[in-house]
C-alpha cells in the first residue's frame, strides 16, 4: 500500500514516523508547487494520502464523492483512491482537533471562543467546537470582519485557538494575541506542533491557563486516516502511546542549575547515553564573542555576556532531541526561560554550595557572595524547573541514568 503526505513545504513534518507506528504500509513526502497538483492527483500511483497546507481546499474538485465532516467544512486532509480510480476525500482532522480540544479537560460548550486564522484549519476548528456546543465563534484574521485591531472588544472571550503558522518553527517566539488581553481565558489550543511548545501556550500557562499544542492533534488525525487507509480499526490508547512516544523523542532536555554544579558534565553524559546531540549555551556563547567567558566578563561586562548567552539559548532551544547545559544565570532573564520550555523538560540539577567548582566563573567565587547568589537565584531555579535532582556523591554517568529513569527514556 502506498501512502503518503502532499503540501508545499514539508521538511519538519512528523507524519513519516507517526505513520510507521500506526500501520505497514509505505508514507513519504510529497513536495508539490500549485502546478504539480492536478497532475500528480491524476496521474500517480497512490492509495491514500494526506493533505496540508495550502492544498486543503485545492483538491476538492479533484474529488468524485466527500464524506460528510469534509462537506461541512469545505476542506479536505485525507484522500482515498477507491477501486474504480476515483478520489474520496474525508476530514480526519475533525477527529484530531477533537481530541485536542478534550484533552484540555476544560468544556467549550457554552463558552465564547476566538479562532485565529481562516483557513482549512480553522474551519475545522469552527466545526468542532460548535458540535461541542461553543455559544459564540469568532473568527480573527488579517482581512475579516474581526481583525486583530479589534481584539480588545473580545476581552470575555474564554477560549483561544491559533490555527495560523504564527510561531511556528523557524519563527519560534511569534504570538498571534497576548493571553493577557483577556481576563475570562479558560483554556489556549494552538495547532502549531513545532515547537511543541509556542509562545502563546506559554504564555497561556504562565497564568495558569491549561494550554496544548498541536501534536497530540496531529497523532489523533493520523490514527483516523490510518483506519480508512488500512480498513481496520485502531485503538484509541493508540494515540496517547504514539503521542507519549514523540514528546519524549523530541523534548530537548535542559539542565539548569548554579554554576558548577556539574550540568556539563552530566549533560555529556546523558547525551552519550541517550545518543543525542549536546549542546553547551555557555560554549556557544564563547564561539560567538571569539573569547572565554572571564574574558567577555573582564572587556564587556556582563550586560554584553547575557545578550549573548540569551541569543545562544534562543538557538539552541529552537531545535528538538538534544541535551542543552545551560549557565548558571541563563534562566534569570524571563526570554530565556519561555525559550527554554518551547521544547524541553527543563532539570534543576543540585550540589552543595561547598562543592561547587568556581574555577573560571566571574560571580562564583565561594562564601558569602555565593551564598546570596544561591539565595536569590533558587526560586527561580524551581519555578523554572520540572524536576529537581542531586549531583551529589555520584558520578556524571550515575547522575545522568537518575535523569533518564525519571524520564523513562531508558
Amino acid at each position: 500500500m502506498n501512502c503518503g503526505l502532499i503540501g508545499e513545504t514539508l521538511g519538519h513534518s512528523f507524519s513519516p514516523a507517526i505513520h510507521r507506528m500506526l500501520g505497514d504500509y509505505s508514507y513519504r513526502l510529497f513536495e508539490l508547487s500549485p502546478e504539480e497538483l492536478g497532475p500528480f492527483l491524476r496521474n500517480s500511483a497512490f492509495d491514500g494520502l494526506n493533505v496540508t497546507i495550502p492544498y486543503k481546499k485545492a483538491v476538492i474538485p479533484y474529488c468524485a464523492g466527500l464524506s460528510s465532516a469534509a462537506q461541512r467544512i469545505g476542506s479536505v486532509n485525507t484522500l482515498l483512491r477507491r477501486p474504480d480510480g476515483t478520489l474520496w476525500g474525508d476530514n480526519t482532522d475533525y477527529d484530531g482537533f477533537r481530541a485536542l480540544v478534550l484533552s484540555l479537560g476544560v468544556p467549550a460548550a457554552g463558552k465564547k471562543v476566538l479562532i485565529f486564522g481562516s483557513g482549512g484549519t480553522s474551519l475545522t476548528a469552527q466545526t468542532v467546537l460548535a458540535d461541542l456546543g461553543a455559544s459564540q465563534i469568532i473568527v480573527v484574521s488579517r482581512s475579516g470582519p474581526v481583525r486583530y485591531e479589534d481584539l480588545p472588544a473580545h476581552r470575555d472571550a474564554a477560549f483561544l485557538v491559533n490555527t495560523t503558522p504564527v510561531g511556528m518553527y523557524p519563527h519560534n517566539g511569534a504570538c498571534p494575541a497576548d493571553p493577557d488581553l483577556f481576563p475570562r481565558l479558560e483554556g489556549v489550543l494552538d495547532a502549531v506542533y513545532n515547537p511543541l511548545s509556542t509562545e502563546l501556550c506559554l504564555r497561556a500557562r504562565e497564568r495558569g491557563v491549561p494550554a496544548a499544542g498541536g501534536l497530540l492533534m496531529l497523532v489523533a488525525q493520523a490514527r483516523r486516516a490510518a483506519e480508512l487507509f488500512t480498513g481496520q480499526t485502531i485503538p484509541d490508547e493508540k494515540t496517547a502511546e504514539i503521542h507519549a512516544r514523540l514528546l519524549g523523542g523530541q523534548k530537548n532536555l535542559v539542565l539548569i542549575g548554579m554554576p558548577g554544579c556539574g550540568k556539563t558534565a552530566v549533560g555529556r553524559a546523558l547525551a552519550e547515553l541517550l545518543g543525542r546531540p549536546f549542546v553547551d549555551t555557555d560554549l556557544e556563547v564563547e564561539k560567538r564573542a571569539g573569547a572565554a567567558i572571564p574574558a567577555i566578563f573582564a572587556g564587556q561586562g556582563e550586560g554584553a555576556f547575557r545578550a549573548l548567552e540569551s541569543e545562544a539559548v534562543r538557538a539552541a532551544s529552537a531545535r528538538t532531541g538534544q541535551v542543552i547545559s545551560t549557565g548558571g544565570g541563563a534562566v534569570l532573564r524571563a526570554e530565556n526561560r519561555r525559550a527554554l520550555r518551547q521544547n524541553g523538560t527543563v532539570v534543576f540539577l543540585r550540589r552543595p554550595l561547598d562543592r561547587l567548582s568556581s574555577e573560571g566563573r566571574p560571580l562564583s567565587k565561594g562564601g558569602a557572595a555565593l551564598e546570596t547568589l544561591w539565595r536569590e537565584r533558587e526560586p527561580v531555579y524551581r519555578a523554572a524547573s520540572d524536576f529537581e535532582i542531586e549531583n551529589d556523591g555520584r558520578t556524571a554517568k550515575e547522575t545522568a541514568a537518575a535523569i533518564a529513569k525519571e524520564l523513562k527514556l531508558v
